[in-house]
């Protein structure tokens, strides 16, 4: 499967969890030979704008992240694009789902899912999109910049308990209509990360769910990374996601 990556994601741009470094490492120590690598441009100034403010934008440019998180938007909108014709990973950084078209926070500055889902729409290449978002901490911004476009579901799983979490995903894309299915994947409610809750082989099966619901409609699929911060079980956390999402319920 093709994942989208660049060796410039590897900075350590900020003091943030997410820009810690070793964490992308341990990923693509994880991931070796398993993927084949594609690499992303920075996201045009275009496609920031149609989901961030001007003033926003100036404010990120100040703090010096602009170049960063442009390039981590590009590799959203590389892995949209490339996820309509396979399955795709984007392992990017910083992050974006916490990301409003004004402010942001919780370690995001562009909402790269934001800006990939509306290229798609722009481009005319999707009329709806379908995000899962199962990162441990709700997609604020995502909800916020996409929740109400009309175009756009975006479930953030709610339950406290592990299989009732995993039924609450099933069930949902049972009934999701959608041109793209997109995730934003975040690893951080593993058992041995922040959430304490899910399996490694839960990500496995998220994975085969949604490659399963492209598939029975005929849609696009694609995910990038957002959270998770135990660098020990990042990697194959991610593998095991790539995995289902790649192999579906073949698995």
């Amino acid at each position: 499967m093709k994942v989208v990556f660049h060796e410039d994601f590897y900075r350590h741009y900020t003091s943030d969890p997410a820009a810690e470094p070793g964490r992308l490492e341990a990923v693509m120590e994880a991931i070796a030979g398993r993927v084949e690598l594609i690499e992303p441009e920075p996201a045009a100034l275009e496609d920031i704008q149609a989901v961030h403010t001007e003033a926003h934008i100036q404010h990120i440019k100040r703090i010096g992240l602009h170049e960063i998180a442009s390039l981590a938007a590009g590799g959203a909108i590389k892995a949209a694009v490339t996820g309509m014709e396979e399955p795709c990973f984007a392992l990017i950084r910083p992050p974006g789902h916490h990301a409003s078209a004004n402010t942001a926070w919780g370690f995001c500055f562009y909402n790269n899912m934001a800006v990939a889902i509306e290229r798609l729409r722009r481009e005319g290449k999707i009329e709806r999109a379908h995000i899962l978002d199962f990162d441990l901490h709700f997609g604020d911004g995502t909800v916020n910049i996409l929740g109400r476009k009309g175009y756009v579901t975006i479930h953030n799983p709610e339950s406290h308990e592990r299989a009732s979490y995993l039924k609450e995903v099933e069930e949902r894309l049972a009934v999701a209509e959608a041109d793209v299915f997109a995730v934003s994947a975040g690893f951080d409610n593993h058992e041995q990360d922040w959430g304490g809750l899910l399996a490694t082989d839960d990500y496995r099966v998220m994975g085969a769910m949604v490659r399963e619901a492209a598939l029975k409609r005929g849609a696009g699929l694609f995910a990038i990374l957002e959270g998770g911060y135990n660098h020990r079980v990042l990697g194959s956390n991610v593998l095991a996601l790539i995995e289902g999402m790649e192999l579906g319920g073949q698995g």
